[in-house]
């Protein structure tokens, strides 16, 4: 039991990409192309030709062809430097520079390993785009298994009476998702009665909108009104998910914030990053539920994809409340288009 276990390896693997260690996945070395440097790109030519793996959203903005669907391969031009892979990778630079070929795109092979590759990398937080090369791992890189495994569910590691503005009766349960994953955070605010459906609001985590006051969105007066209407009915939990920017964490929600200067909307600033509306998974939420002993909850969203994911997990949603708060002349279009693309309810 002294050797690393496949879930321990996929945590080590998400922090090798992040310093710009390359990872064993199935034949090939992949590192991550935000973090590559010359060097170690360099000494990757040398074991062969490159390839490039990025999702099929970027692609389609590239107008490559991504002929494995949601994933495509470019096969990396003889000379092209980490500055050649970061402009195809990050649309920073699109309108200013919007031709990145003519590029060409593998159709033949295992796509399968640069699927895990372009996830991996999402899941560290990075732009989703890998540079890879078919060669033997060299000692001491992180060799993934060939599936890699599911996150258990969150771990509960601390908790203590913490009174809070809206209601002195608070406590906070600490959790943490997995082996050196996210934490997140369950409050309970006053007296929760488990044996009635319990007002609940899960609430992702936004630095900009819940600390600094950001408005640009809608959150932090959705998390306070929250808090104050859990207060009011005597108690209710707040789930406080770490799932900044809609699971694609601050750096690459600032990147998105970047192209909605530039004339694009929310949806398809996303896109052009290579991320899916929204890459937030909210089973974990669901999870935290059942270990706090809720099985019923009036759900305070104006999302339906929380109502329906609640449902598939087992939670029942005896009521929706809607949470309309928050809007500004700064965040009017980004409101509407949760409307319009992503379906949020009146």
């Amino acid at each position: 039991m002294l050797e690393p276990q496949p879930a321990e390896l996929l945590a080590r693997a998400r922090g090798d990409l992040r310093v710009g260690l390359p990872v064993a996945i199935g034949d090939w070395l992949m590192a991550s192309v935000e973090t590559i440097r010359p060097e170690r790109l360099a000494a990757m030519r040398a074991a062969g030709p490159l390839v490039m793996g990025v999702s099929g959203r970027r692609a389609a903005t590239l107008k490559a062809r991504a002929y494995d669907g949601d994933i495509a391969r470019i096969a990396v031009p003889e000379g092209a430097d980490a500055a050649w892979l970061r402009a195809v990778a990050d649309p920073a630079d699109d309108l200013r520079m919007p031709m990145k070929g003519p590029l060409s795109t593998l159709r033949n092979g295992d796509a399968d390993p640069w699927r895990r590759g372009v996830a991996l990398a999402k899941t560290a937080q990075l732009l989703p785009a890998v540079i890879g090369v078919a060669a033997a791992p060299p000692p001491g890189i992180t060799v993934l298994p060939a599936d890699l495994p599911l996150e258990p569910p969150p771990d509960e590691v601390a908790a203590a009476r913490v009174p809070l503005a809206v209601h002195r009766a608070g406590r906070v349960h600490v959790f943490r998702e997995g082996l050196a994953g996210e934490e997140h955070y369950a409050i309970e605010i006053g007296r929760v009665d488990r044996a009635a459906p319990v007002l609940v609001r899960l609430h992702s985590a936004c630095f900009t909108g819940d600390v600094l006051g950001s408005l640009k969105c809608d959150c932090g007066p959705q998390l306070h009104a929250a808090m104050a209407a859990m207060a009011g009915a005597g108690g209710g939990m707040l789930l406080y998910l770490n799932q900044e920017g809609r699971g694609i964490g601050l750096a690459n929600k600032m990147r998105a914030y970047d192209l909605q200067d530039q004339g694009f909307d929310t949806v398809e600033a996303n896109h052009r990053l290579g991320f899916e509306d929204d890459e937030r998974d909210f089973r974990i939420g669901a999870a935290l539920l059942r270990r706090m002993g809720i099985g019923s909850v009036r759900l305070m969203t104006n999302n339906p994809r929380k109502l329906q994911m609640m449902e598939g997990q087992g939670i029942a949603v005896a009521e929706r409340v809607p949470l309309h708060v928050g809007l500004t002349p700064e965040n009017a279009a980004y409101l509407d288009v949760k409307r319009r693309k992503s379906g949020h309810l009146e």
